[in-house]
């Protein structure tokens, strides 16, 4: 006869912690481009895109210099070569000997620092009134300024002519400035600018009994560097180059600037002889080149400074 014994409980194993609850994030492979210490390979596409694109634009230029260094047979060489045989500098004397070459260049150099000076000024005096001061029917001042950019400057020509004759400007200076002044881009870009300025500076220097004029010039102005170089540099280029206002308001020689004097020098010279006119165009682009060189660091800043809405 057998005896049956009790089974002991099993012992109690300890409880292990409970886990949290809720859905686990998955681990996403991580990918050897983007490991520390491993160099992503180079974007071969990225690289040959850009040289061809330098390419396109930089050959016109690089052989505009070259060709008015070229004389009139090597010019007309074929097939073409890009080195002059001997360089010569006989295209720049030419063409200042038929045009008066420094005149023009004085005049633009003026027109342009004189013109685009004064639309920053336009500019900042406009923007900081829309952004500073209270006044009635201020977003629908704004919204005309807007407006503005919407409409072709050719369309203006005809009104501006007449005026600017009725006032007895034809070939005068003021007569190709004035009619130019109001920078719509300017003041939008600088008005966009402000709206990120901290109004702390501004509140405590109102409270030192500072007027808008001096919070302007010496708190603005200083914080907004960007944005006033690269509205410099959009202004600059577009006096410069400016050709077909000049051209209507201009007549007389000493008041033309270098794009109309190009033509004066195609009408005294003749098709024929390109070396002079590309040496009178070397002379038109390389001084708002340089400027550009200078003032390119700033250029995306600025523009991008003001990417506010409001």
């Amino acid at each position: 006869m057998s005896v049956l014994t009790p089974k002991r409980p099993a012992a109690a194993t300890p409880a292990s912690p409970a886990s949290p609850a809720g859905p686990t994030t998955p681990v996403r492979p991580t990918d050897a481009s983007s490991r520390p210490g491993r160099k992503q390979r180079p974007h071969v596409g990225s690289y040959l895109t850009m040289v061809l694109a330098t390419i396109v634009l930089g050959a016109p230029l690089i052989w505009m210099v070259l060709a008015s260094l070229k004389t009139s047979q090597e010019l007309y060489q074929f097939p073409v070569q890009w080195l002059p045989g001997s360089p010569s500098l006989d295209n720049y004397a030419q063409a200042a000997d038929t045009v008066p070459l420094g005149r023009l260049l004085l005049n633009s150099v003026g027109l342009t620092v004189v013109g685009a000076g004064l639309k920053v000024v336009l500019g900042l005096t406009c923007a900081y009134a829309l952004v500073f001061l209270e006044f009635p029917f201020k977003k629908i001042v704004f919204g005309l300024v807007i407006a503005t950019l919407m409409i072709p400057p050719q369309v203006t020509i005809i009104p501006n002519y007449t005026l600017v004759a009725d006032l007895g400007w034809l070939n005068t200076y003021q007569g190709i400035l004035v009619p130019g002044l109001a920078s719509a881009f300017g003041t939008f870009l600088f008005r966009q600018h402000f709206l990120t300025l901290p109004g702390s500076i501004l509140e405590a220097a109102e409270l030192d009994g500072a007027g808008h004029w001096r919070k302007l010039w010496r708190f603005v102005v200083p914080m907004s560097t960007p944005t006033i170089a690269a509205v410099t540099l959009v202004s600059v280029v577009t006096e410069w180059n400016d050709y077909l206002w000049p051209f209507l308001v201009i007549d007389r020689a000493d008041k033309m600037t270098l794009p109309i004097g190009l033509t004066l020098l195609q009408n005294i010279d003749g098709l024929t002889n390109w070396g002079v006119l590309l040496a009178a165009t070397v002379v038109v682009t390389l001084p708002i080149l340089v400027v550009f060189l200078v003032l390119q660091r700033r250029l995306v800043a600025g523009l991008t400074a003001g990417a506010v809405t409001g």
